[in-house]
């Protein structure tokens, strides 16, 4: 049985009677050919199934045409939407990104750069796993000369471009949307404060307490790990203990969407015995009764902007990003969880 010969750059030259070199030229762009030509070659290329070698070509250029992204979880609406701001700015300039996840793990969080790095990616754009503490392997990609951008979860560690929402300012928002509909015993969802944006929310709930003249206290402040079962227990324990509140501020709408059930199943009224507010606004929280307040976190700008960030770090003559953190403004979405008083 005959096998087919795959076509190449000398089948399509034959065809237009031009050199493979023109052929070649007109593949990648080069500004030396005409329009027509690179039109008559484009429209060869496809009626005869051209399949450009990509390892040859990322021999010539030095690129693969791949980011790596790393993400977290992947199985949750805000990173996938990270994702998909990246893969349309990627997309739209013939790259492709590659996606691994750490699910919290470190040594996930490593290998997966390993990989990234010896399938010889043309950079990494990362969000940072809540027990990762150490960042050789991120150095291992600036020490390479390549792009790096860092979102969402960043450290100050590492001197790259840093996509972020102001989760103070967020926090803040949420902070005072309870206070000021009467709310005075504000209870705080966290998770481990060494990541930044856990940091920067509860800084934000204090803050918001203490400019309304309320004294925060410790013992309304409960850290998990801010999954649905984390805000379930802890509204478990904020009953059993008999403990006085009249809100909870979650730095993760999962975890409020647990005490919401808690308190529901107690036969507490949401929000007239405590009002609700999450963070992230997951696509759910249009759907819970009631609809949970939340902070928009906007992740298809995020991560559209990270991939702006990576671009033009890429296409820059030191192939460096600056090391700046770029800060989006975040949205307080209001819905019936949270409102005692007429809006």
């Amino acid at each position: 049985m005959e096998h087919s010969k795959k076509t190449t750059i000398h089948d399509i030259a034959e065809r237009l009677n031009v050199t493979a070199s023109t052929v070649s030229r007109a593949l990648n762009g080069n500004p030396r050919i005409s329009d027509n030509t690179r039109k008559a070659v484009l429209k060869a290329a496809r009626e005869l199934d051209y399949e450009p070698n990509q390892i040859a070509s990322a021999l010539r250029s030095g690129r693969t045409q791949l980011i790596g992204m790393l993400v977290p979880t992947i199985n949750r609406a805000f990173f996938s939407s990270i994702i998909r701001g990246v893969e349309e700015v990627a997309n739209s300039l013939d790259y492709r990104v590659i996606v691994s996840q750490s699910n919290e793990i470190f040594e996930n969080e490593e290998n997966a750069v390993k990989a990234f790095l010896n399938a010889r990616v043309d950079g990494i754009i990362a969000s940072i796993g809540k027990n990762t503490e150490h960042f050789n392997h991120y150095k291992q990609v600036l020490d390479r000369g390549l792009p790096l951008v860092l979102f969402d979860r960043t450290t100050p560690k590492l001197q790259t471009g840093q996509v972020v929402i102001d989760d103070y300012q967020g926090a803040y928002m949420a902070t005072t949307h309870l206070i000021e509909q009467g709310c005075e015993r504000i209870v705080h969802f966290t998770s481990e404060r060494k990541i930044d944006i856990y940091k920067e929310r509860y800084r934000g709930y204090v803050n918001a307490l203490q400019d309304h003249g309320i004294e925060p206290n410790h013992s309304l402040v409960f850290s998990g790990n801010l999954q649905l079962e984390d805000g379930r227990k802890h509204a478990e324990q904020l009953i059993q203990g008999k403990v006085d509140f009249d809100a909870i501020f979650s730095a993760s709408d999962y975890a409020a969407m647990g005490a919401m059930q808690v308190l529901k199943e107690n036969g507490l009224k949401v929000p007239d015995d405590v009002a609700l507010v999450g963070f992230l606004n997951e696509p759910f929280t249009s759907f819970t009764d009631p609809p949970l307040t939340s902070v928009n976190q906007f992740p298809i700008e995020m991560g559209q902007t990270a991939a702006n960030l990576f671009f033009n770090a890429l296409n820059s003559d030191k192939k460096k990003i600056i090391p700046k953190k770029t800060v989006i403004q975040p949205e307080l979405i209001v819905r019936a969880s949270s409102l005692r008083t007429a809006p």
